[in-house]
């Protein structure tokens, strides 16, 4: 019989954590398309996977609960929140681009 090693159950977190937020983000604000479902749903995995520790870390930490989690549930917790909102702060910095409210010089690539 094969078990999973630690290191496998938090790579398992967090692709189930950015997976959920990313569908939750996408039931949330409806896409107005296939491409833009797709992009959102990719920038949300990627960033769910990328950030998850770091986000579930300071999430647990701030609620005062990081002793009674374990690693697996922090990983989940932490991708789902940045899966689920990697799409808003995109929109977000996208939108002072547009407006040009961002200082001089830094709309350029």
């Amino acid at each position: 019989m094969t078990y999973m090693t630690e290191a496998a159950w938090i790579w398992a977190a967090k692709g189930v954590g950015a997976v959920a937020g990313s569908a939750v983000s996408l039931a949330y604000v409806l896409p107005h398309g296939r491409r833009e479902a797709a992009l959102r749903f990719f920038a949300g995995l990627v960033c769910g996977l990328v950030f998850g520790g770091a986000v579930g870390a300071k999430l647990a930490a701030r609620l005062d609960i990081a002793d009674q989690m374990g690693s697996g549930e922090t990983m989940l917790m932490g991708s789902a929140v940045a899966s689920l909102l990697a799409w808003w702060a995109l929109g977000f910095f996208r939108h002072l681009f547009e407006r040009g409210a961002l200082p001089k010089g830094t709309d350029k690539p």
